[in-house]
């Protein structure tokens, strides 16, 4: 009998007491289990022998039976990893952890994002296993505030870097005498004078890795600290010993290798130095976004204007904005009207006007007109808080791509450490028999050559650098596997509406009299589909006085049905007039005529007879037929598609340069048709902007919203496209490629690094400090190619 421990989980979708008693029946079916579930509170009670089972086997128990298991979400702030292997050890215990689903450790941003069960575990909990590891952990503060951290951590590292510099100088002096029989003053040769600048290296400035070694060693793991602790600790011991022997013998010369630990310690620091800098680089785009934001708002308070920070501006506070300012938050025009400069969120440079009632975006510039206006999102709800949460998370996520890397993270240093014990044994006993220096040398060399932090750094700086980048063009990633999964892509498939067209039709023909205009708007005015808004408009340019609607019925993909004091109007398709036996061959040419120019064209029936027909042409936007094009050249098969009749369909599609086309789609088959594509084999992207393209952009391999699109849709998508700009889809998959390339060059030269650096060091071809130099560089190598992502044209 193992130990019973006790759970409380929270339950997701329960309805009734039928669901809460199924979950408590299965359960109490599982062998060692004991359970209540209680409908009201939404939570399962359980006992479970820890011999018999899990509590990942009863979450998977309960998911099994159709429910949910409630799991919250923790980022955090990590603090004293120094390489992959570090990162990696933290993942591996995390994920191991009771009550943690998911646990993701980046080494880049410093940062662990935790899926967790809160009836097992608590952010608290989490954070005390991350300290017992020998790291430290704090919940996320905002990017601002830990950017402030990151500069302070920089300016004592450079701190700690110049006084090692200074120490190691006169050494560095004697290692120049081995190399090249250079004269220079007795006292730099002295075994004590070196032992005087190098013992502060060793055990102040270089007090950090003997720290961070212990504390990986202790915890049975073992990270690049261990190497840098034991090769620089092996040549000053040696080095001591040297120095200790001409005690009372002054004839004696010793070998001394203060100088190897010394440079070494001041390489390894000055490569961490730049590293970090580089590293403060690839935030940019980040520090960009949150510069963007407005420092103070000007609220009404009792009758008076009075400027506060924008941190306490409350959701219905009434603010006022004056020409060349920043609005504050989002929120509503309530008095006055003026035009914004929307271009940081829309990508639109020509300023859009705002009268009351219009929705104004906070950070974006308010151009020549001073407005009162009540907000309606504050904090961490506007906009450009949703953006920068959409890049935070994307640049702290992980690629698949990284797998490999992190796996052999896990085992790196320990591999290392046997290459060099190995090393130390056949110089020993084979090279140089007996000669305990050369063998030392090689084993040290051996040690500090290997860097794990190359392998570490190579996918997530260059996925830092690479959604940056994307973000200040106006695209983001929600994650790092949305950027690899799309350079994949072989098909893209657009919606038409809103996607390749404006989304802003206009009536261009209509034949009926004002008797059938006035009763086709008053019923379109319960549609909230642009096409009505469209024809609504049309009427009231018209000075058409519209009438009340007693009944009002849309049919997806058919039409709408109404009835207006007594008459029923069908506005619509063919379907819908063949649907209620209603005669329109007579317009059937005149169908057709409109459908080849691309219009939209619906037939209009009142009391069973035929009365007209009405078209709306929705132009394409501008920058479309380009658009395609540069998917096209990117080899991407393009799809359109759409509810309208093929003729139209088709003729939007030639005037784009689109030749596959997927017409009378309704609504809800759109999901499917994604599908049928990707049956044959296509990595498929679906665009679209319409709470009916939620489920198309869910089950695509990638889903693309239009930023100017519902919040459904948005949400629903792995890839948001600021404001409407069709070619920002064309850069998004070249940011995707350029990214996966600048991955795969940082990966294979670390990898190749590594392969040819420790053999090379192995056969005592390389003298210790130039294989600490070469280690301390890899890592800065390897963040300075992911900076060039930043020159990539788009």
């Amino acid at each position: 009998m193992g130990e019973t421990n006790h759970a409380t989980l929270g339950i997701m979708g329960m309805t009734c007491a039928a669901c809460s008693t199924r979950i408590e029946k299965v359960l109490n079916k599982m062998d060692g289990v004991e359970a209540q579930v209680n409908l009201t509170t939404e939570k399962a009670t359980v006992d479970y022998d820890s011999e018999k089972t899990s509590i990942e086997d009863i979450t998977k128990k309960i998911e099994k039976v159709g429910y949910g298991v409630l799991m919250e979400k923790t980022e955090l702030d990590v603090f004293g990893m120094t390489c992959a292997a570090c990162s990696t050890r933290i993942e591996k215990v995390l994920n191991k952890q009771e009550g943690v689903k998911s646990a993701s450790v980046n080494l880049t941003t410093e940062s662990a994002s935790i899926q967790y069960n809160p009836g097992l575990v608590n952010p608290k909990a989490i954070i005390e296993k991350i300290k017992k590891l020998g790291y430290d952990a704090k919940p996320k503060v905002e990017a601002a505030e830990k950017q402030t951290h990151k500069e302070k951590e920089i300016k004592n590292m450079k701190t700690k870097l110049i006084i090692s510099a200074v120490l190691a100088a006169p050494l560095l002096v004697t290692m120049l005498v081995h190399l090249f029989n250079m004269t220079i003053p007795a006292i730099f040769m002295n075994p004590w004078f070196q032992f005087t600048l190098a013992t502060p290296v060793q055990f102040i400035i270089g007090w950090q890795f003997y720290v961070g070694a212990y504390k990986n060693l202790r915890n049975g793991g073992a990270n690049m600290d261990v190497l840098v602790a034991l090769g620089t600790s092996a040549a000053y011991f040696y080095s001591l010993y040297e120095a200790f022997k001409t005690i009372g013998n002054p004839e004696y010369m010793p070998h001394l290798y203060f100088e190897t630990s010394a440079v070494l310690i001041t390489l390894i620091l000055f490569g961490k130095y730049l590293e970090a800098r580089a590293k403060s680089q690839t935030t940019n785009a980040l520090s960009s976004l949150l510069n963007l934001q407005a420092k103070e708002a000007r609220v009404i308070r009792n009758g008076e204007e009075t400027m506060i920070p924008v941190e306490e501006v409350a959701v219905g506070d009434r603010l006022v904005v004056k020409p060349g300012e920043k609005i504050p938050v989002d929120g509503m025009v309530v008095k006055g009207r003026t035009s914004v400069d929307e271009s940081m969120i829309t990508g639109e440079s020509i300023p859009i006007e705002k009268e009351i009632d219009a929705i104004v975006i906070g950070s974006t510039i308010n151009k020549n007109g001073s407005i009162e206006m009540e907000a309606t999102k504050v904090g961490k709800d506007t906009a450009l808080a949703s953006i920068v949460k959409i890049v935070e998370d994307a640049q702290g996520s992980k690629a698949p791509i990284q797998r490999l890397a992190d796996i052999i993270s896990g085992y790196f240093v320990p591999i290392v450490v046997g290459i060099a014990i190995l090393t130390f044994v056949i110089w020993i006993a084979f090279v140089q028999p007996g000669q305990f220096e050369p063998a030392l040398v090689a084993a040290i060399a051996v040690l500090v050559i290997a860097c794990p932090c190359a392998l570490g750094l190579a996918t997530p700086t260059s996925i830092m650098v690479g959604t940056g980048k994307a973000a200040e063009n106006g695209i983001l990633f929600k994650g790092g596997e949305h950027l690899e999964r799309t350079h994949a892509l072989n098909a893209i498939v657009l919606d038409k509406t809103g996607t390749i067209t404006k989304g802003k039709p206009e009536v261009t023909n209509f034949t009926g009299d004002k008797e059938t205009l006035q009763l086709l708007a008053s019923a379109e005015k319960g549609s909230e589909h642009p096409l009505a808004e469209a024809i609504v408009a049309y009427a009231t340019e018209k000075n058409i006085e519209l009438v009340n609607v007693d009944d009002f019925t849309a049919i997806p993909g058919h039409g709408i049905e109404v009835t207006i004091s007594n008459k029923q109007i069908l506005v619509g398709n063919r379907k819908l007039m063949q649907n209620h036996q209603i005669d329109v061959g007579g317009a059937e040419q005149e169908l057709i005529d409109y459908e080849i120019e691309g219009k939209t064209a619906m037939l209009i029936a009142i009391d069973g007879q035929f009365r007209g027909i009405v078209s709306v042409a929705d132009t394409i936007k501008e920058t479309a037929p380009q658009a395609i094009r540069e998917l096209k050249k990117e080899g991407l098969e393009v799809i359109m598609l759409t509810g309208d009749n093929e003729r139209t369909a088709q003729a939007i599609a030639k005037q784009v340069g689109i030749d596959k086309v997927i017409a009378q789609v309704l609504p809800e088959e759109k999901a499917d048709k994604v599908k049928e594509i990707q049956d044959k084999g296509k990595k498929v992207a679906m665009v679209g902007d319409g709470v009916n393209d939620a489920p198309a952009l869910a089950i695509a391999d990638i889903g693309i919203a239009i930023g100017t699109g519902t919040e459904v849709a948005i949400e629903a998508a792995d890839v948001t496209i600021l404001g409407g700009e069709l070619l920002l889809i064309p850069k998004a998959i070249k940011i995707s490629h350029a990214t996966i390339k600048n991955i795969r060059q940082n990966l294979f030269w670390a990898f190749g690094y590594n392969t040819a650096g420790v053999p090379i060091a192995a056969l005592g071809l390389l003298a210790p400090w130039i294989a600490g130099a070469a280690m301390a560089l890899s890592s800065v190598s390897v963040v300075s190619n992911s900076l060039r992502l930043k020159r990539v044209k788009l």
